[in-house]
């Protein structure tokens, strides 16, 4: 397998870390549960339902920068192991990104990382996940929202949602084991 990755949300557990930064914007006001929820659809829908002012959306997106004391998901490392090769795609930035590797040890499993900032446009624009196809000649793309998998939909690649619900996806998973159960069936 050759496997287009998102990261955050996908190979890092990030959501927890981006909850407490918003959970404490709006002094409590909602649950935590919640505001995973919303996060998981995306920061900017997260934004706009809690309703934050401007100066709350700019310690938002400042504090989401300096991401720290993130774990990898259990048993991810099994199957970014047994792919053929490994690439992600992500709106981090390229320090964010590299520097989180480094700190859960997953950096050596990657071939190549388009960054958000790189020159792709964002996603679901499909021309960086189109770049690394025809670069690494891919497979699959696993990503934890319909974001993620759409433009890989529009490349042709088999597609893995991870800790959501999409009819979209081709199949999800709840667990890496899930996925690494089925590498090894193939």
């Amino acid at each position: 397998m050759r496997i287009l990755w998102d990261f955050d949300g996908t190979i890092i557990d990030s959501y927890p870390f981006y909850t407490n930064i918003l959970y404490k914007i709006v002094d409590g006001s909602y649950s935590k549960a919640m505001i995973y929820r919303h996060l998981k659809i995306s920061q900017s829908h997260a934004i706009q339902h809690f309703n934050l002012s401007e100066k709350q959306t700019n310690i938002m997106k400042a504090k989401s920068k300096d991401i720290v004391g993130v774990k990898a998901f259990p048993q991810v490392e099994d199957v970014l192991k047994e792919a053929e090769v490994n690439v992600i795609m992500t709106h981090m930035n390229r320090a964010s990104v590299e520097r989180l590797l480094e700190e859960v040890n997953l950096s050596q499993y990657f071939a190549e990382i388009v960054a958000g900032d790189d020159e792709f446009p964002r996603k679901p624009n499909s021309a960086s996940y189109a770049y690394l196809h025809e670069k690494y000649n891919l497979t699959h793309a696993v990503g934890d929202r319909e974001l993620d998998l759409i433009p890989a939909k529009e490349i042709g690649l088999e597609t893995v949602m991870f800790q959501n619900n999409c009819d979209f996806a081709d199949y999800s998973i709840d667990h890496y084991k899930e996925f690494f159960y089925h590498l090894r069936k193939k």
